[in-house]
């Protein structure tokens, strides 16, 4: 119950302070903007730049960790040995515990250097600062929360299903598509949105990473940047918190707020009807 009353005490604060922005601006001019320029005369407060960003870097991230993961638990859940999956199981879960600003350290000084470097000698213009760079590394971070769930919900689905699948002459690898995996769906997928999530709201790999640029475009070579990053720049500074540069960052958080859950709902959806 305290846990309950406390997300509706988040939820109706952050709507609280939203309705005070939409006072000065409108919802449609926010939700349907291509312009971020919230110190321009007259500001400028388009959440689409900010959505694409937050996407494009979210669905690097995804398909880096996805196969990754995946594949990783199959092999840990299906094909190693005791032996072998007790030392490789807490080496992947280790990763899970490196500092996200050491993350970015390592996206900022060693991952966007070698993309700029790469693209440079195959005459490609990347810039210092690349939602790719930050994609991969996002991706490191999450691969072993998809990989350690998904290896637990593996692991969960009854022997006899095996069994019955190699009685009928299926192999491993038919049984592992037709049968495991099937039944571990609804685990894959709350694994793979609560990766999607986190990564959603991941803040300093971005900002070391991809910078802090507001660009409306699909180019991964681009500088970029997320919802989260511009509610954590909007909310910092000398501006005044009753104003609307600095009330925009509560409206950044609802609307997030209701992407993830709209997403849960999608991936809901999908679970019940397969």
């Amino acid at each position: 119950l305290i846990a309950v009353l406390t997300t509706i005490g988040i939820v109706f604060s952050v709507l609280f302070e939203t309705l005070i922005f939409f006072r000065d601006v409108s919802p449609l001019e926010f939700l349907f903007g291509t312009q971020w320029s919230p110190t321009s005369t007259p500001p400028s407060f388009g959440f689409i730049p900010l959505l694409a960003g937050t996407l494009l870097i979210t669905a690097i991230a995804i398909l880096v960790a996805g196969p990754l993961g995946l594949f990783s638990a199959i092999y840990m859940a299906e094909y190693a040995t005791p032996r072998l999956r007790g030392i490789l199981k807490p080496l992947l879960e280790m990763l899970a515990g490196v500092p996200t600003v050491v993350l970015g350290f390592f996206a900022a000084l060693t991952v966007a250097p070698l993309i700029r470097n790469s693209g440079e000698a195959m005459n490609l213009t990347v810039a210092s600062e690349s939602a790719l760079a930050a994609g991969l590394v996002m991706g490191m971070m999450i691969v072993p929360l998809i990989s350690s769930l998904s290896d637990d919900i593996i692991n969960s689905v009854p022997q006899s299903l095996r069994d019955g699948s190699y009685a009928m002459g299926a192999t491993k690898s038919e049984t592992i598509k037709r049968v495991v995996l099937p039944a571990a769906l609804p685990g894959i997928v709350s694994a793979f949105m609560l990766a999607i999530s986190r990564a959603i709201g991941e803040t300093m790999i971005v900002v070391m990473g991809a910078g802090a640029a507001a660009k409306l475009s699909l180019n991964p070579f681009e500088a970029m940047t997320t919802v989260t990053v511009k509610i954590v720049s909007q909310l910092t500074g000398d501006t005044e918190f009753a104003s609307p540069e600095t009330l925009v960052a509560f409206a950044l958080g609802l609307t997030l707020f209701l992407i993830t859950l709209a997403l849960n709902i999608v991936a809901l959806i999908i679970v019940r009807k397969y």
